[in-house]
């Protein structure tokens, strides 16, 4: 699994954030890759895939939010992660 305290550490907002919408879509997004790797080796573990497409829809949503009431720090994330959009 992706060490989160250096993703919280590498996108939060201020030394004690730890849930801004930021921070929650790279964790998101660390786990989103590691569930992909994990499906290339294991095409027939449908509940993984399920899991993966649950945290998928969640990071959509997260996206979403943050679209709606900040686009420039959407857009700031976007080109960090290297997410399409």
């Amino acid at each position: 699994m992706p060490d989160t305290t250096a993703t919280i550490a590498e996108h939060r907002l201020h030394e004690t954030d730890t849930g801004s919408p930021e921070v929650q879509v790279a964790l998101l997004t660390e786990r989103i890759n590691h569930l992909t790797e994990h499906l290339k080796v294991h095409a027939k573990d449908h509940q993984s895939r399920r899991g993966l497409l649950v945290l998928v829809g969640r990071r959509r949503r997260l996206l979403d939010y943050l679209r709606r009431n900040d686009v420039v720090r959407y857009r700031a994330l976007i080109a960090k992660l290297g997410l399409r959009r």
